[in-house]
């Protein structure tokens, strides 16, 4: 591929969300700053192979995108747009990129904004914040990518329209908005988390942007446990991250891994994180799921798995946090306690709606219908869950189990 292009897309995967944050930190103009960014990327395919990369990428992206911004807002005819056309004329120049990571905070706390529809808070930074796109933030939250879509421009539109402050909320503000800035942090890690045995690049890397984000949001809000719950859960699996594959690639669960290969510099990382957020005396999703994670950790140490621990924690989760992935985990764990026809129960109350096209649904349910003596009809769950999988190593794990010769 010609190394213009390659550049112009490595920004673009590794510092959309960070010029999008930076952009529109000033204007208060979401869908206009990346419609702005895109001119820039397509002015940058046109003029780098001609003229060469520049040695700040980043920063040429940035200067391109703000001019296209500057004359938009310059032709505008309409009164109501000459506050913002003034203030966006006076942007100072010397802004860096180094400087964006607060300025990505901020605009995540805006997409939190009470005015915006709460549904839609999460997918919208998912998108502005770390450019994923909308069929992959519907897969993620159970929607269609159409339907994720337009929720998306509407939210847009609000954001336009309302003028909403791009400033970290007050600390009476912030309890109201930081849940669904954490849910925004782990959904991306766990697009990364996915992503691990694909082949682009700039999914894979989502999961160690999402840790970067998950440590800042830590550093700024010391005192909120369920920030230090959610760094803790990313870096126990990222302790894991060695031994999700073996030398060929092949996807490994977490029942066969190598223990060995866990790094125990994150896992005390994340056990001490995990202590410290329960001396706040407030337990919540991510401090629970994180515990869940801690539970696994032990197997090496104590050379089982304490299931008890995790039917507690499960059903704890599912209780309080219910979720189509809590109350999936929580079935998972009720069969391997031995206890089959209730995960069957809780598969079978599930909405059809949200099920259908969830992977993980259909291996759970696969492994439910093998523990209750169906083999035929666990075989044909793991095949629709095969055809459901995006993965090719995961893919080929699947069917082993479905044809272990």
């Amino acid at each position: 591929m010609d190394p213009a292009r390659l550049a112009a897309e490595r920004v673009a995967r590794g510092s959309y969300g960070r010029l999008v944050a930076l952009l529109a930190a000033r204007s208060r103009d979401i869908a206009s700053a990346e419609d702005a960014l895109a001119d820039a990327l397509v002015a940058a395919l046109r003029t780098w192979p001609e003229r060469g990369i520049p040695a700040n990428p980043d920063a040429w992206l940035l200067t391109a995108a703000r001019n296209r911004m500057r004359n938009a807002y310059r032709h505008r005819t309409i009164t109501v747009a000459a506050e913002p056309d003034l203030a966006l004329l006076h942007l100072p120049d010397g802004d860096e990129p180094q400087a964006i990571p607060d300025e990505r905070l901020k605009l995540m706390f805006v997409c939190a904004h009470p005015a915006i529809e709460a549904g839609i808070r999460t997918p919208l930074m998912l998108q502005t914040i770390l450019g994923l796109d909308a069929a992959r933030i519907g897969s993620t939250f159970l929607v269609s990518p159409a339907t994720m879509g337009q929720r998306l421009v509407r939210a847009k539109a609000k954001i336009k329209e309302a003028g909403l402050r791009f400033d970290i909320p007050s600390p009476a503000d912030m309890p109201g908005r930081l849940a669904e800035v954490l849910d925004a942090v782990y959904a991306a890690y766990g697009v990364g988390w996915d992503g691990h045995h694909g082949g682009d690049a700039g999914i894979r890397d989502l999961a160690q942007e999402a840790v970067f984000l998950g440590r800042l949001l830590v550093a700024l809000l010391p005192d909120e446990p369920e920030a230090k719950g959610l760094l803790a859960l990313m870096l126990y699996c990222e302790a894991r991250r060695e031994a999700r594959s073996d030398g060929e690639g092949r996807f490994i669960p977490l029942e066969r891994q190598d223990a060995r290969l866990w790094s125990r510099d994150l896992i005390i990382e994340a056990e001490a994180l995990l202590i410290a957020a329960s001396g706040f005396g407030r337990f919540g999703r991510y401090q629970c799921e994180a515990a869940i994670q801690s539970v696994h950790v032990q197997r090496p140490i104590t050379g089982r798995t304490d299931h008890h621990a995790l039917l507690t924690l499960y059903r704890l989760l599912a209780e309080r946090h219910p979720s189509i992935g809590a109350l999936l985990g929580y079935a998972a764990v009720l069969v391997e306690a031995g206890r089959a026809a209730e995960a069957m129960a809780l598969l079978d109350a599930l909405p059809a709606d949200d099920i259908r096209t969830h992977q993980p649904y259909w291996v759970t349910l696969a492994r439910t219908q093998d523990a209750l003596g169906l083999p035929e009809a666990a075989s044909a769950s793991l095949e629709t869950a095969i055809g459901l999988t995006g993965s090719d190593a995961v893919r080929a794990f699947l069917r082993t189990l479905l044809d272990p010769r």
